[in-house]
């Protein structure tokens, strides 16, 4: 019997990028907010002589067993490694409905690659050791292991390196889809040309970044986790990634240290009632914007029309990743359905969502 699995997508409520590190990634700092959009996947997999994987997908643009690239897809790279993690030998199938769009900032390749391995894991009656699951995914993709954790997700090193954050309540999303592309590497180039030789990492080997320009407020959060890692024994751990409560739990026990270690304003876990508005609060960005606006200007007008005005603004707007999807966040469903209009009204697509807190994002995983 097949298992679907809602592969979920992710917006970055903020991103500050470092420079290159010696091992050719660039250190991030960045929150995650997993989304109610997603794909469909379903895996079917049962026991056999040789392992098999074969991909299925619906879009032209992802690859796939019929296109002769199915080992470029993370979805195929993850069961792979999992069976070989497993010491299985399986004939598998796995099939995406894509509705998600393709490189558009929103993790969907990542989240397919998690999505598949859950459904792997259920079909197979057998899960990989908890700590193999998100080394495997760190290995798989740097947006991978978020997908281990759901929710509000504080992300470190490249991306990898995630521990939960308390969860944002489940807010009206609008997700805006620009016709254009945006390509990360290229933007990361333009990035390293407009920072300069002269912007250096200080952040430790582990990955948590501790870097300090332009009072980035992820930077400042950067840096106080980063103690959090040090003393609570995060570093054992090379994937970095630990159970929701697990998380939570580690992060509350530091909080006096966090405290000391990051200005007032930046301290998201000191009890206040609405955890996005304290973000939002602290001036969030997204270091990409201004290289992605620079080269499709478009996008800049797609920002101002989910930003809206006065009773109809949005709580919270900006690129996600590095684009060319954009998104806002909205105190209402009318508020919401007000800037999809606005964005549709100037030729771009706009789909009406809600966030998705850790708590739904797995009680909802699961298609029936």
């Amino acid at each position: 019997m097949a298992t679907r699995v809602r592969s979920f997508s992710k917006i970055n409520l903020g991103l500050a990028v470092g420079p290159l590190r010696a091992d050719g990634f660039h250190g991030l700092t960045t929150v995650y907010q997993t989304l109610a959009l997603h794909d469909l996947v379903t895996v079917t997999a049962r026991p056999a002589a040789v392992t098999m994987v074969r991909l299925e997908v619906d879009h032209p643009g992802v690859p796939g067993s019929a296109t002769g690239d199915a080992e470029k897809n993370t979805a195929w790279r993850m069961v792979f490694g999992a069976l070989g993690r497993m010491g299985v030998t399986a004939d598998v199938t796995v099939q995406i409905e894509k509705r998600l769009p393709v490189q558009g900032g929103l993790g969907a390749g990542s989240a397919n690659a998690a999505a598949a391995l859950l459904g792997l894991e259920r079909e197979l009656g057998q899960a990989l050791p908890q700590l193999e699951r998100p080394e495997l995914a760190a290995e798989v993709g740097s947006d991978v292991p978020l997908f281990l954790l759901g929710g509000t997700v504080l992300g470190l090193g490249r991306g990898e390196r995630v521990v939960a954050l308390e969860d944002i309540p489940a807010t009206w999303c609008v997700v805006a889809v620009p016709g254009v592309g945006v390509s990360t590497a290229a933007a990361f180039r333009e990035l390293d040309e407009r920072q300069g030789p002269g912007f250096r990492d200080q952040g430790s080997e582990g990955g948590a970044l501790t870097f300090q320009q332009g009072g980035s407020t992820l930077r400042k959060l950067s840096c106080a986790y980063a103690a959090v890692w040090q003393t609570d024994g995060i570093e054992s751990n090379p994937s970095g990634i630990t159970r929701a409560d697990e998380a939570e739990e580690r992060v509350l026990a530091q909080r006096g240290d966090l405290a000391e270690k990051t200005a007032p304003d930046t301290n998201l876990l000191d009890g206040v009632s609405d955890p996005l508005l304290a973000l939002v609060r602290t001036g969030i960005e997204n270091d990409f914007e201004e290289v992605v606006f620079s080269q499709h200007p478009s996008l800049r007008s797609t920002k101002r029309d989910l930003q809206g005005s006065s009773g109809e603004a949005a709580i919270f707007a900006g690129l996600s990743g590095s684009g060319s999807a954009l998104f806002g966040l909205y105190r209402s469903e009318a508020d919401a359905r007000a800037a999809q209009h606005r964005v549709q009204a100037g030729g771009t697509r706009a789909i009406l969502t809600e966030t998705l807190p850790r708590q739904g994002y797995w009680h909802t995983m699961f298609a029936e």
